[in-house]
């Protein structure tokens, strides 16, 4: 049986910005971190293929488990995020995107081993997606703003250019739609007064520069470069990352909100019987939503219907510590229910996944490492070990020095049984020099360049049962890999107390910083009991406090919500028995809700009841 765990693992590019801020100020250094988002993901010739933001390249895999990376063949607009890729006819089509000047399409027959071909572009879009229609029309939608819509129009398959003007899809509506609200937890995070200064500074810097290039930038006067900047430095969602579906005679268009540097950053969708709409918020919403747990977020993403006739949903998620861009690949379960409506499956999105089962099914292995005693060979004030059992990847253990040797253990508190493993990979104030030949680009940001070189990360897993017999679980101390988030499964099992990690080698000579060993597998022991005295109050419209009471061997518990009390379809995952209420921000006006709270345990899960939110 194969599994995954997300975040998924593959070799995350690192990229290097040196960025400007709102008054205008060059950082003094290079930020330095890695990246991988807005994941388009499509089958094509008997593989799936992923093409993720700042990859300089693309993924394979014949199972959706096991992934390849693969550098372009010619030179591709590397830099310009949002990659979309569609198959039309026996072609691969590729487009991202790019403002201030028309973006070129590409195209190839077997991406592997024969390079793009391009197609010069006739008009600008900013996170695109192709959609080929039964009919054999080609429809391309796009938009990533505050502002503005998401647009569709139909294109001529032959030259790519736009048949028809563009038609507005989907605005951002806040006041009904509570999932589209900015900022961690749906808090914004900056006052309008904060607004609107940085949005001053930052017209007052452009309007400095030489008129020649404001223009090529497409800021030929100061009330685009206020727009552009209200856009980018305000709180209002920004509703991007199109990607549609058809299932049956229903189009299905999602779209990313409302940033993605938040904790609920997610998909929505719309429907409609036409490409081109008139499009309708759909009943299940937000699609894809992942605010708690280790790894959060679950925007900007596409939907596959893979050889088996399964559906899944690639989307981004954060840790965005280092720069709000340092982003990581989830991959969840999908799927169309009896009424037609999208789902996605997100329970337990960041611990093993076993493709086999059906969608909510309960997990094969529990959390076995939350809260568990740490120690390690030396640490960092603020960084110590017990950040590597916290499950936020946003916080992480790291050594005090940069030698190799350097270790974290874990005490499990009792013989388990241990049958996957999860090692992350944090990066924490990288000092170095871009390369010479990376791909580089130049905007409002700053400048940008990603690394081509081959990183390695190297280390030894041990396990023991008693802390004093040690055996090699996994040996990558000659690995040629750079894997942040290395996922490793352990056949039947091992009978384990302690496990350590022993770091090598990492990129750039940094010292190991580690935010999750994530243990999993099997406990003995009774479940937890059902949370008692569970209240579920709506405060407006959009919002909403779910209470309760738990037991004392509870490890966690997750809040599961729905507009009908067996589609549950959205969850809110909180750790520590002490943790006895969550704030829901993402509910739709007018719409009825049902809630039930599950608890969690290392021995197994324990659901339960469903009560209407009154």
């Amino acid at each position: 049986m194969a599994y995954y765990c997300n975040p998924l693992n593959f070799d995350y590019r690192y990229q290097f910005l040196k960025a400007v801020n709102p008054q205008g100020a060059p950082a003094d250094h290079w930020s330095v971190y890695r990246e991988a988002a807005d994941p388009s993901l499509i089958e094509f010739k008997g593989l799936y293929y992923l093409f993720p933001s700042m990859t300089n390249g693309f993924l394979t895999s014949p199972d959706l488990i096991n992934w390849t990376r693969h550098p372009f063949l010619t030179t591709m607009p590397a830099c310009d995020y949002a990659p979309d890729v569609r198959r039309i006819g026996d072609w691969m089509y590729f487009c991202a995107s790019r403002m201030g000047e028309n973006s070129a399409f590409y195209r190839s027959k077997d991406p592997l081993h024969e390079p793009f071909e391009k197609i010069e572009g006739t008009f600008q879009f900013w996170d695109p997606d192709m959609f080929l229609d039964d009919d054999g029309r080609l429809y391309f939608y796009w938009g990533c703003s505050n502002v503005t819509p998401i647009y569709g129009v139909e294109l001529d398959p032959d030259t790519m250019e736009r048949k028809g003007e563009p038609v507005p899809l989907i605005f951002g509506n806040t006041a009904e739609h509570g999932f589209e609200r900015t900022g961690d937890e749906h808090v914004p995070p900056k006052s309008p007064e904060q607004v609107q200064a940085e949005v001053e500074a930052m017209v007052s810097r452009m309007m400095q520069a030489p008129a020649e290039q404001r223009a090529a930038m497409g800021f030929d006067s100061e009330e685009k470069i206020r727009a552009t900047a209200q856009a980018f430095l305000g709180t209002d969602p920004y509703i991007e990352g199109a990607w549609m579906t058809k299932v049956g005679d229903r189009y299905l268009l999602q779209y990313a909100e409302p940033g993605t540097e938040f904790n609920i950053y997610g998909d929505g969708v719309y429907e409609s019987f036409s490409p081109l709409g008139p499009f309708t918020l759909a009943v299940n919403n937000p699609y894809s939503y992942k605010p708690g747990g280790f790894a959060t977020g679950a925007g900007h993403g596409s939907t596959l219907l893979d050889q088996d006739g399964r559906y899944w949903h690639a989307s981004t998620m954060r840790i965005s510590r280092t720069n709000n861009m340092e982003r990581r690949l989830g991959l969840w379960k999908a799927g169309v229910d009896t009424d037609g409506e999208l789902f996605c499956d997100q329970r337990y999105g960041d611990w093993p996944v076993n493709p086999e089962t059906p969608a909510f099914a309960k997990p094969d292995w529990m959390l076995l490492s939350y809260g568990v005693a740490a120690k390690a060979s030396s640490e960092e004030t603020g960084k110590e070990a017990s950040h590597v059992a916290d499950e936020d990847i946003r916080s992480w253990w790291r050594a005090a020095s940069a030698e190799p040797g350097e270790w974290v253990e874990i005490d499990l508190g009792a013989v388990r049984d241990v049958h996957a493993v999860q090692v992350n990979f944090a990066d924490d104030g990288i000092v170095a020099e871009p390369p010479a030949d990376g791909p580089t680009k130049s905007d409002m940001s700053g400048l940008r360049v990603i690394d081509t070189a081959e990183h390695r990360t190297r280390w030894l897993l041990q396990g023991s049962e008693d802390g004093t017999q040690w055996s090699a679980l996994t040996d990558r101390s000659d690995a040629d890999t750079n894997l942040p988030h290395d996922f490793i499964v352990l056949g039947e099992g091992r009978a384990l107390r302690h496990l350590r990690l022993t770091v090598l080698e990492t990129p750039f000579g940094q010292p190991a910083a580690v935010s999750g060993l994530r243990v999993f597998g099997i406990a003995s022991g009774p479940v937890p009991a059902a949370p008692a005295d569970v209240t579920a109050t709506r405060e407006g419209n959009l919002d909403m406090t779910v209470s309760w009471k738990a037991a004392d061997d509870a490890t966690g518990h997750n809040v599961l919500w729905g507009h009908a009390p067996d589609k549950l379809y959205h969850s809110y995952m909180v750790f520590g028995p002490e943790r006895c209420s969550q704030r829901i921000g993402a509910l739709i006006a007018g719409q009825p809700v049902y809630v039930r709270v599950d608890a969690f345990n290392t021995a197994g899960i324990t659901e339960g009841e469903v009560l209407q939110v009154r």
